[in-house]
């Protein structure tokens, strides 16, 4: 039976008790009272028990629910650890290739200087090489040039007495 139905029976009992004659003093009959008393007895015990009942279930679920947000909690945290190592990793990986594209400009320049000093060096030997061929072709003009003139005036003597 339902408590609050049986604290309901109680107060009706009260209220259609006989008050005593010049008294806030009421009689009241034992044996209704006694019933409904034993009836709260056994009643009580019943909604005890189903409030247990509940609060047990309520602790457990807090229990489950507090277990459940640790573990995500835990998952966050290692999923946030997970991507910040990606992001340092990746941020790592652009360093490096920035570093790699600035050593590789700098070989570049370095290559282009050797080849522009070796080009120079070359074209250098070159020209002294040509100079010196050009000079040996003067030269050997020169000798021609004089060769001829000295074949010219052995034969022809009037050009060798108009010189004397």
């Amino acid at each position: 039976m339902d408590i609050l139905h049986l604290v309901d029976r109680l107060e009706n009992i009260v209220r259609e008790s006989r008050a005593l004659p010049l008294s806030n003093k009421i009689m009241l009959d034992e044996d209704k009272l006694i019933d409904i008393i034993d009836q709260m007895r056994v009643s009580v015990p019943d909604v005890v028990k189903q409030a247990q009942k509940v609060t047990t279930e309520k602790e457990r679920q807090i229990a489950q629910a507090q277990e459940e947000a640790e573990r995500i909690k835990q998952l966050a945290k290692a999923e946030s650890e997970m991507i910040l190592e990606k992001d340092q990793i990746t941020k790592d990986a652009h360093l490096r290739a920035k570093q790699i594209i600035e050593d590789s400009h700098k070989q570049a320049a370095k290559i282009y200087a050797d080849a522009d000093k070796y080009v120079i060096n070359k074209f250098t030997l070159m020209e002294r090489h040509l100079l010196s061929v050009v000079k040996q072709v003067r030269n050997g003009i020169q000798i021609l040039q004089k060769h001829e003139d000295t074949s010219e005036d052995d034969q022809n003597p009037s050009n060798s007495n108009k010189s004397a």
